[in-house]
């Protein structure tokens, strides 16, 4: 046998590997799909009859502390804070945390809410950076900011603990505006089961939308590319990918924007570890790993409608930062916490949810890149036929539409926040605009996470925030 049939054979073979990895985990999407159906049409049809303002006048509800770390976000905090003071929830302590921002932040707080230094005594269970000053609201007595010397989001998160009084604990980003009765949706978990560790809700994205006073009034699907194609991404992520897990294994994140923990659970476990950028993802692990070994709470919930809305990157530069940060993050927990792969002393997190997210979230680009670099190679040698090429193509491009435009189903069906035709129109475009260019730049940048993770770097990446306005006049 020549070298040059060898290489066709070697090609042939690695497509034929591709493509069964491509058919396994669509199928594992199509099952995670059937399970978030499920588990939606049963969430909303239980939570119809349940009388969430029961909660606002119950002895028995949990405290809550939200922690709101902010690093030059001068330009959303006002707007975030208030939007926190306003939550539909008894028993609420709002911890903000400055982590040595550089611009504005801390000159906004004081000024708009009227802030007065206090003596910081506390006790300090939590390693941090040193805290520069405490600051209580003269118009809030539930405000407390906290100014201390920059240590990156998960040290201010610690130095937000070892403040916190609450039972339960909801770690948010400052740029990120919750809907006001999301924490009683999003303590139910909490209220109805002994097991659950901590909870995550929904993030949805902001840009094109209207806010006034701290609040998203109207939910209106973006008119530019990149936030529109990120706007039905996260919606598939959240409604189709965390929902559906919810039945087949629990979840192994909460998003760093929206996530609420057991305190106690929190502290015992030594809070949010600083060596890493996905420290969300990390913490939510290792939560439910030393549950499993310890035989106490170690579940994770996905609510879905309780409702985060964030800013999405509007740039090219900025997404790409924020993507490889992601993976980044993903890599560095993974790897962190390998000794779960297929290990059954985890139960279906280590057998099948942990392996999911190696097999499929850690590795599928690089199984895209050799994938599509195999099938360069195998149509200049003439071993991979050109209508095979074209037909795969068309079916990866048809399945992942697919997937998609169900998720848009859902929403429509379940919550309907976009009540505009035309904004319906316009998200089933950026599901099919998704798979035309901005998925191959996904997989560029999670590539580009991988090495750096190699690398070593950890690096978090400026943010550049516009800020929440309101829209143009809405037609």
């Amino acid at each position: 046998m020549s070298a040059g049939e060898i290489a066709s054979l070697v090609l042939v073979r690695l497509e034929w590997a591709i493509l069964v990895y491509f058919l396994l985990v669509n199928g594992w999407y199509m099952l995670l799909l059937v399970s978030a159906g499920i588990e939606m049409r049963e969430y909303v049809m239980l939570s119809r009859g349940r009388a969430r303002w029961r909660l606002m006048g119950s002895r028995v509800v949990p405290s809550i502390s939200m922690l709101a770390p902010a690093y030059n976000e001068g330009a959303t905090v006002a707007e975030s804070v208030r939007a926190l003071l306003a939550l539909y929830y008894p028993n609420l302590e709002v911890v903000v945390v400055n982590d040595g921002s550089k611009d504005t932040t801390m000159a906004v707080l004081v000024d708009t809410f009227d802030l007065s230094p206090i003596h910081p005594i506390y006790q300090k269970r939590i390693p941090s950076k040193d805290v520069i000053g405490l600051y209580r609201s003269r118009l809030y007595p539930n405000l407390v900011v906290i100014d201390k010397v920059n240590g990156g989001k998960a040290d201010a998160l610690n130095a937000g603990l070892n403040f916190a009084t609450g039972e339960l604990v909801c770690a948010i980003d400052a740029d990120t505006l919750i809907e006001p009765d999301s924490l009683q949706r999003m303590v139910r978990p909490f209220l109805e089961r002994d097991d659950v560790v901590a909870a995550g809700g929904t993030i949805r994205i902001a840009n094109g939308s209207l806010v006034e006073s701290g609040r998203v009034t109207r939910a209106r699907a973006p008119r530019k590319l990149l936030p529109g194609v990120q706007v039905v991404e996260y919606l598939r992520a959240f409604l189709f990918g965390r929902l559906g897990w919810n039945r087949l294994g629990g979840n192994l994140i909460i998003s760093g924007a929206f996530g609420l923990f057991r305190r106690a659970s929190m502290i015992a476990a030594g809070g949010y570890e600083h060596a890493t950028v996905g420290e969300d993802m990390e913490l939510a692990l290792r939560l439910r790993r030393i549950g499993y070994e310890e035989h106490g709470p170690h579940a994770i919930a996905f609510v879905p409608d309780p409702v985060a809305w964030t800013e999405a990157p509007e740039t090219t530069r900025v997404l790409g930062r924020q993507r490889d940060r992601w993976h980044r993050g993903l890599a560095d927990v993974l790897w962190r916490h390998r000794g779960v792969m297929f290990n059954p002393k985890y139960g279906a997190m280590g057998l099948v949810v942990y392996p999911y997210f190696v097999i499929v979230e850690l590795l599928a680009p690089v199984v895209e890149l050799v994938g599509l670099i195999g099938l360069l190679l195998g149509l200049v040698v003439g071993a991979i036929d050109v209508p095979f090429a074209i037909l795969f193509f068309l079916m990866a491009y048809g399945l992942g539409s697919v997937l998609t435009v169900a998720t848009l189903v859902m929403e429509e069906a379940s919550f309907h926040r976009y009540d505009s035709f035309k904004d319906r129109v316009l998200l089933v475009l950026w599901a099919f605009v998704e798979n035309l260019g901005f998925r191959q730049l996904t997989v560029i940048w999670r590539l580009k996470g991988i090495w750096n993770f190699m690398r070593g770097s950890k690096s978090w990446g400026s943010m550049e925030r516009r800020g929440f306005q309101a829209p143009q006049a809405v037609k």
